[in-house]
């Protein structure tokens, strides 16, 4: 169902998370039956039916993704080169699961924007942590670098390779081990397409804690290396605290079988808590355990217009109750003028339709040609200065400057784009992004992580003793530094 927003219309409040994108200028519409888009960040609306974004890839015939080795100032360090003898090793590991086709190879080396190219040979394919295992054990007598890979719809480059590192692909591991259906723990593969485990997990009567619009492409063990954020972050949490256990290969090819099913283990260090975030740096997560909650009985969106865009869902067990409570907070919005006006959507398409917008906003900014993204949290007073900040200081620079995210945790990202990478443009932009960031006390990474691209921005947000304390942690997991190198810790780290 989906109907204009007016005031005693019953609608539903219950918990609810919200993003927001603000337009250049704002006009009173009259929402009917139809589903409004936005033809980019701001401006007109017409009308589109839910798209969920299923590959990370681009139509092909587009222009050829420089090398990062050139585009970026980057040395080598002095891993191994994969030899014929190598390849060999790898085929009795994994019999035909040794990739060196160059067309495959050539979408495993670039990420979905496009923005960073890495020139691997290899591509392993494992089934099994014992597999994995194998493969580590054998690249760390051999020197040679590794670049664990999930669904690669990461932001700042950090599921493709930098130079040649030999790519571990988590895509066939990609079996649900186990189900609790009263406690709804789920024990997965680290392969396991995230909107393939919500459909699982939704005919059981339980979600996953989190959703991402990459979510027809993702792994559930590159959300958990990344520590993503996305769009339940405020109803749900983060993963560090509704992951239970993790499966991690180290990169001595030790297995860290810490899979525990338990909400409660007071035993020592939580290490799992140790490879969160840890975007593949300091070992290869192989399996995960999940605390799935229970489904909601009643959701609602609502798409408002004020000065900003904003996309509200609410969800709970109770559908009246609900709607009582949304509506008494949306008729106060509507009678102190916050919101002028919008559209409610209980139906589950229109409910998909509405989330479409904010899903797909990466993706279509994608098609003004170079993206410059940056992933901030800000204090929410302060959410969207910095947008107004940069349109006045980059000016016919940038094609287009575009703030969006999520309002309830104060967490914004910014969007810059131009035709082509423009290494003047991105001089303007680094490091005073970082720096306005940090002078509000705010992250420069908020939910994708350093990767490759942020990297040297790690001490805007970190005091020196910090990176010195992970640059030791990496030192002791990975002594000879082959996992997923030149990512998540400053070069000279």
């Amino acid at each position: 169902m989906l109907r204009r927003l007016v005031p005693r219309q019953p609608l539903r409040l219950f918990q609810w998370q919200a993003a927001c994108a603000r337009g250049a200028s704002v006009q009173r519409r009259t929402w009917a039956s139809t589903i409004p888009r936005p033809l980019g960040p701001w401006g007109a609306v017409g009308n589109s039916p839910p798209v969920c974004r299923r590959s990370s890839s681009t139509p092909a015939g587009g222009p050829e993704v420089a090398l990062t080795q050139e585009r970026y100032p980057v040395k080598r360090l002095p891993f191994s080169t994969p030899s014929e003898a190598d390849l060999a090793a790898f085929e009795r590991i994994i019999p035909g699961r040794v990739v060196t086709d160059t067309e495959v190879l050539a979408a495993s080396n670039v990420d979905w924007l496009r923005t960073v190219r890495g020139c691997s040979r290899v591509l392993l394919r494992p089934r099994t942590s014992e597999e994995v295992a194998h493969i580590l054990r054998y690249c760390h007598e051999r020197n040679l670098a590794v670049n664990p890979q999930g669904g690669n719809t990461g932001m700042v480059g950090g599921s493709v390779p930098v130079f040649d590192e030999i790519i571990l692909s988590t895509a066939l591991m990609n079996q649900v081990i186990s189900f609790h259906s009263v406690s709804g723990t789920l024990v997965c593969q680290a392969g396991c397409i995230l909107e393939e485990l919500s459909q699982y997990v939704e005919a059981r009567g339980f979600v996953m804690p989190l959703d991402l619009g990459a979510k027809g492409s993702c792994h559930i063990g590159g959300n958990v290396a990344t520590n993503a954020g996305g769009l339940r972050f405020l109803r749900y949490g983060s993963l560090h605290g509704t992951v239970l256990g993790l499966e991690v290969v180290l990169a001595d090819g030790t297995v860290l079988n810490c899979l525990s099913t338990l909400r409660k283990d007071n035993t020592g260090y939580d290490l799992k808590q140790l490879f969160i975030g840890s975007e593949g740096t300091l070992g290869v997560i192989t399996a995960v355990s999940i605390q799935c909650p229970p489904k909601p009985q009643a959701v609602n969106v609502a798409f408002l217009e004020s000065p900003f865009y904003v996309l509200i869902e609410t969800s709970g067990s109770r559908a009246e109750h609900d709607a009582e409570k949304l509506n008494d907070f949306l008729e106060q919005a509507l009678r102190s003028g916050l919101v002028t006006d919008g559209t409610v959507a209980t139906d589950q398409m229109k409910l998909k339709a509405l989330w479409a917008l904010r899903e797909r906003i990466s993706e279509a900014l994608s098609r003004d040609g170079y993206v410059y993204k940056y992933d901030l949290s800000l204090p929410t007073d302060t959410l969207y200065d910095l947008v107004t900040d940069l349109r006045a200081r980059l000016g016919s620079q940038a094609k287009r400057v575009v703030g969006y995210g999520h309002l309830g945790d104060g967490n914004l990202h910014l969007n810059v784009t131009s035709e082509d990478f423009s290494r003047s443009l991105l001089d303007a932009l680094e490091p005073y992004v970082y720096e306005w960031t940090a002078g509000q006390r705010g992250s420069v990474s908020a939910e994708h992580g350093l990767g490759f691209k942020k990297k040297d921005a790690l001490h805007y947000s970190k005091p020196p003793a910090a990176l010195r304390l992970m640059q030791q942690l990496k030192a002791l997991l990975d002594p000879k530094g082959i996992l997923n190198p030149y990512k998540t810790l400053p070069a000279q780290a």
